[in-house]
């Protein structure tokens, strides 16, 4: 029998929802955000197309697929910031994935579609090496399509904030700037959205009903830090993702009386050197727009003054047509 006739591809379903999370908590490379309590909270804007891999001979789960589709195009996923293959600690090699790939591709060209666009999980959420499918994209032909830079900290050897972010930080101190964490959701989101509309235009990609159902699914994955002046007035926050590898923040607001006393310096001094945990990296998030061809530099300057450096986001794209 041919290997790939040894896997079987179906559609994910709900019938399998707790299987599929067991899978990706005990994963190598799985994080909360592929669990389906959390992937499902926007399925009103994502039309699924899930994949679950198969060995024909047990049943049992080898590989799970996150994606959604839009138009012609299948997405790994649509809804979040990565995705990819999600691998089990053994029995799926480099080899194997070759045939997960190609059965992969096979379904979705079934299904008339164009275009696999495969968002990389990027190696500091893997909880061990995981990068066969670099090598099963390679083989599928796939091309580069977006790059977008993030700004990271490899915690257990983190670089000195600069000279900027240090005297940031002495100004928030002399101000009284209290750093804590909160459950005041509503008025960080109230900064946010204010920040996110004047500087950019806007909204966040979580509402304020979504981001406290999310923090009720994952009350120890989701946490919120705040930087408070001497009144108790929230003036800068940044919303964390907890992983067993990484932290990541996934929102970063100051007031204006926030900039203006350097409450964010001390907020992230705070969070890096005493709320991490087992962590090995603090990830601040991409620094582009456009689909990468955009980058703000002064954002990843102020990033890279708290000690973060690069690494990248990439996506690629299989053609289904070929």
């Amino acid at each position: 029998m041919d290997e790939q006739d040894s896997i079987i591809v179906e559609s994910y379903s709900d019938v399998c929802a707790q299987e599929w999370d067991e899978f990706v908590r005990k994963s190598r490379n799985g994080t909360f955000l592929f669990e389906r309590p959390y992937m499902d909270y926007h399925k009103d804007r994502f039309t699924d197309c899930s994949l679950v891999f198969r060995q024909r001979k047990n049943g049992r789960i080898i590989c799970l697929l996150p994606a959604s589709v839009s138009g012609e195009t299948v997405v790994s996923h649509g809804g979040l910031t990565y995705g990819g293959f999600i691998m089990p600690p053994d029995g799926l090699d480099g080899g194997k994935l070759l045939n997960v790939m190609a059965a992969a591709v096979d379904f979705y060209r079934g299904k008339g579609l164009k275009k696999l666009r495969y968002k990389m999980i990027p190696y500091i959420y893997h909880r061990y090496p995981s990068d066969e499918d670099y090598y099963a994209l390679f083989r599928a032909s796939a091309g580069l399509v977006e790059t977008n830079l993030s700004s990271v900290i490899e915690l257990d050897n983190a670089y000195r904030f600069d000279e900027r972010s240090r005297r940031n930080m002495s100004k928030a101190m002399r101000a009284g700037v209290v750093v804590k964490e909160s459950e005041d959701f509503g008025g960080y989101w109230h900064i946010l959205e204010e920040v996110l509309m004047s500087r950019h235009s806007v909204k966040p990609v979580h509402s304020l009903a979504e981001i406290q159902l999310l923090k009720a699914r994952f009350p120890e994955n989701i946490r919120l830090f705040t930087a408070t002046d001497s009144s108790g007035e929230i003036i800068a926050g940044s919303l964390l993702y907890y992983t067993p590898t990484c932290v990541h923040a996934q929102y970063i607001a100051a007031s204006e009386s926030g900039r203006k006393t350097g409450a964010l310096s001390l907020l992230f001094h705070h969070i890096i050197t005493q709320e991490c945990g087992g962590a090995k990296y603090f990830d601040f998030g991409t620094c582009n727009e456009d689909h990468g061809l955009y980058l703000n530099e002064g954002l990843l300057l102020q990033k890279n003054g708290f000690g973060g450096r690069g690494i990248v986001y990439n996506i690629f794209e299989i053609d289904l047509t070929a």
